[in-house]
């Protein structure tokens, strides 16, 4: 790990992430192996940059060191999903298969015909494209009587359902 001037530098076994501090009351160093994150003020705004920066220092650590795993499971009768190539390839119900292509740094694996995995070592990229991924079906409110919404949702996500209101007949 480095920081030069305004920036940290991660690198490791997974990759290389980098990020400038843009608060100018937070300062950070390395010391004995160890990252320091430190505000010089101690307004309401510094004090949350300082946390924030620490977080996100450490998902950056963490990223490059052991990487971050996220798993969607498509709910419905026809969704299906499949690599071509690079690109994911998704029945969503839809007149017309959905291509999507990950960013770079994103790997995907297709498990079976309704599990995706993703891996990366930028945990902030890797949300950004499982919240695309998931807007593009997104659960039903109303779920089956089983319990089960229909769509893209993460493996430990568990929905909570709307009920219906019965009318007067």
């Amino acid at each position: 790990m480095q920081v030069k001037e305004r920036t940290v530098e991660v690198s490791g076994p997974r990759g290389k992430l980098q990020r400038e501090i843009t608060v100018p009351d937070i300062a950070v160093r390395v010391e004995d192996g160890k990252v320091i994150v430190e505000r010089t003020s101690e307004t309401e705004k510094s004090k949350a940059a300082h946390g924030l920066m620490r977080v996100l220092i450490a998902n950056m650590v963490r990223g490059v060191s052991e990487g971050f795993r996220e798993t969607l499971v498509l709910v419905g009768v026809g969704y299906r999903a499949q690599l071509q190539g690079n690109a994911l390839m998704l029945s969503l119900g839809y007149s017309h298969p959905v291509r999507v292509e990950p960013p770079a740094g994103i790997t995907v694996e297709v498990e079976g015909s309704n599990r995706i995995h993703l891996l990366s070592a930028d945990k902030e990229k890797l949300g950004a494209f499982v919240a695309h991924l998931k807007g593009l079906r997104p659960m039903s409110r109303y779920g089956y009587k089983d319990g089960r919404g229909k769509g893209i949702r993460k493996e430990r996500e568990h929905p909570r359902f709307v009920q219906r209101r019965q009318t007067a007949g």
